[in-house]
């Protein structure tokens, strides 16, 4: 497996810079300022912080659902918000999204699931649609459970399949919204060792919002903390540094709700 230093010298793009970021909503304060941070190939990012602090805020706009105050957003080294139009789409289609409930059609089966957005943002043939599909699904550990429904799967399964959609358009950068949320520990760690076998094997770069201390410490290769009274990030670095040697008081605090969760 390729180290993010080994990823990084081989010239490959950024997958996501953000820069100065100010974000809120339309005649309310800003919720969020000077946000900077930089998600490399390979690397697993974290947004951490105690309810209340912005983490969902954040990833909503980070992944275009709402348009910053102010600074920049670069996704591959295009600016977000700089383009719109069929250039706005073609940049979103280099991430994908795994929202917290897995966000499935409970109608559809996981291929179908899966082809959705083939069938939506390509001109690939059906039998093509398909094979595609299934190798996805067989990424994530679902290799004969393609016509299955939604309910019919545990949690963890159903999270794996929302992995496998939202890699449908084989994008280098994924943003993940509390992914071991409702899971047993079991299933828990299975999921972590994916994502982290997935970022290592594929190059893909990942930015997941989590509370989950097992999470955290197995999956994270750096972290931001976020505070709501500071309005933006108090500490920055790896989970061990911000658990164990961090001069940020909430950061501790932080680490020690983990604990008792």
């Amino acid at each position: 497996m390729s180290s993010i230093g080994e990823i990084e010298a081989k010239g490959a793009a950024i997958p996501l810079m953000v820069k100065a970021l100010k974000v809120g909503y339309p005649g309310s304060p800003a919720l969020l300022e000077s946000i900077s941070f930089t998600v490399k190939a390979g690397q697993i990012m974290g947004i951490l912080g105690p309810s209340g602090c912005g983490k969902s805020t954040l990833l909503r706009h980070l992944v275009g659902l709402e348009r910053a105050q102010c600074g920049v957003i670069e996704l591959f080294g295009d600016n977000l918000w700089a383009n719109d139009g069929a250039n706005l789409d073609q940049i979103r289609r280099k991430f994908g999204i795994m929202y917290q409930g897995g966000a499935l059609f409970g109608n559809l089966s996981l291929i179908e699931n899966v082809s959705l957005p083939l069938k939506e943002f390509t001109t690939l043939k059906p039998g093509a649609i398909e094979t595609a599909a299934r190798l996805k699904l067989a990424l994530v550990g679902l290799s004969g459970f393609e016509h299955s429904q939604p309910d019919s799967l545990s949690g963890g399964m159903r999270k794996r399949a929302a992995i496998a959609r939202a890699l449908a358009l084989e994008p280098g950068l994924l943003f993940l919204d509390e992914p071991s949320a409702g899971l047993d520990p079991v299933t828990s760690a299975g999921l972590d060792h994916l994502i982290v076998t997935l970022a290592r094997n594929l190059s893909l770069a990942f930015v997941i919002v989590t509370h989950e201390l097992g999470s955290i410490m197995a999956t994270l290769d750096e972290a931001i903390l976020l505070d709501k009274e500071k309005k933006g990030i108090i500490d920055q670095g790896t989970p061990d540094y911000l658990a164990h040697r961090s001069p940020v008081p909430q950061a501790a605090a932080f680490f020690r709700r983990a604990k008792q969760a």
